[in-house]
């Protein structure tokens, strides 16, 4: 039997006689986990507040070292 033969095989039973753990379950979009998208709500809000006030100080500092202000 060649490589690529017992590879396919192996291949084709895996995906036959298994469960993905990921997909044992589908979500509930009627009842959506509020805590959760709260969170990552909140953590995209934080992240561009940082983005925004990193890129605020370093304009700041670009315009002082060049003499523009």
């Amino acid at each position: 039997m060649t490589f690529n033969r017992l590879l396919s095989s192996a291949v084709l039973v895996s995906r036959v006689g298994s469960r993905s753990v990921f997909t044992s379950s589908k979500p509930d979009t009627a009842n959506p986990n509020w805590l959760r998208v709260g969170l990552a709500f909140g953590t995209s809000a934080f992240l561009w507040g940082l983005l925004f006030k990193q890129h605020s100080t370093d304009a700041q500092e670009y315009k002082v070292r060049n003499g523009l202000e």
